[in-house]
């Protein structure tokens, strides 16, 4: 409501309406940080400083990070990447082709609320549940329009795009949320690892299927670089998806 009010008095002048506009998308959008949370994480690694790897690590997931290994702290960071790419990029990018600055600011004052209380514990149980499941409903979209996006990514990074498509369509569902699997399935099969497993959380272990080829490689750091470039190609070419959308949307 304050963005939508904010924009209301911007509109009386052009420039002004501008500014504050651009301004409000690109806050939505967390392309850059993401990138850059990733290939800290990779810096501590190569470093072999793993203890700063860790909580680098835990400043981005929601999992307990302290007991990570170097190659839990790189499935991690894969899986948050790929994971956010949806919610981080795609998701505001078609809010915005929707509804303006003011539909990315709505997008992202309910995934925000999901990232601090959607987890179901006994402090946030009510609203905890609510705010997930909306999530959920305004991640259903965006979620498989980037699993294709990062398809298109892995072909255009010649990346294994057969295994992306098979991977991506057999463990797509293979995830707690019914959003998430969807880019960490195709990221998993384009690069050749194996994500997901068990994890803890607030000091509960979580099963969680695992998600790839049972014969994946072992995850390395440079699978992270190549993660930000998946994030980086599907990006781009939903900026340019939406953008061309909201030009037929206001003709």
């Amino acid at each position: 409501m304050l963005g939508a009010g904010i924009m209301w008095v911007a509109s009386f002048n052009y420039w002004l309406l501008l500014i504050i506009g651009s301004y409000f998308c690109y806050s939505c959008l967390s392309i850059k940080g993401l990138a850059h949370e990733g290939l800290k994480i990779a810096r501590s690694l190569r470093e072999n400083n793993l203890g700063q790897a860790r909580k680098q690590v835990g400043m981005i997931v929601g999992r307990d990070t302290q007991q990570l290994d170097a190659e839990g702290v790189m499935d991690a960071t894969v899986e948050t990447i790929a994971e956010n790419t949806s919610d981080g990029v795609i998701a505001p990018l078609i809010f915005m082709a929707i509804a303006g600055p003011v539909g990315g600011l709505m997008y992202k004052a309910v995934n925000t609320l999901d990232s601090m209380v959607g987890y179901k514990d006994d402090r946030f149980k009510d609203i905890g549940f609510v705010s997930a499941k909306l999530d959920d409903v305004f991640n259903w979209i965006p979620a498989r329009f980037t699993w294709l996006l990062l398809v298109i990514a892995s072909f255009l990074l010649r990346f294994h795009v057969r295994e992306a498509i098979t991977i991506g369509r057999r463990d797509r569902e293979k995830h707690l949320s019914p959003n998430s699997g969807f880019s960490e399935s195709v990221v998993a099969g384009a690069l050749n690892i194996r994500l997901g497993g068990p994890h803890m959380y607030f000091g509960k272990l979580v099963e969680k299927p695992f998600i790839g080829s049972n014969n994946a490689r072992t995850t390395e750091i440079a699978d992270i670089q190549r993660t930000v470039w998946m994030l980086y190609v599907a990006a781009s070419l939903g900026l340019l998806i939406t953008v061309g959308c909201r030009m037929l949307i206001e003709r």
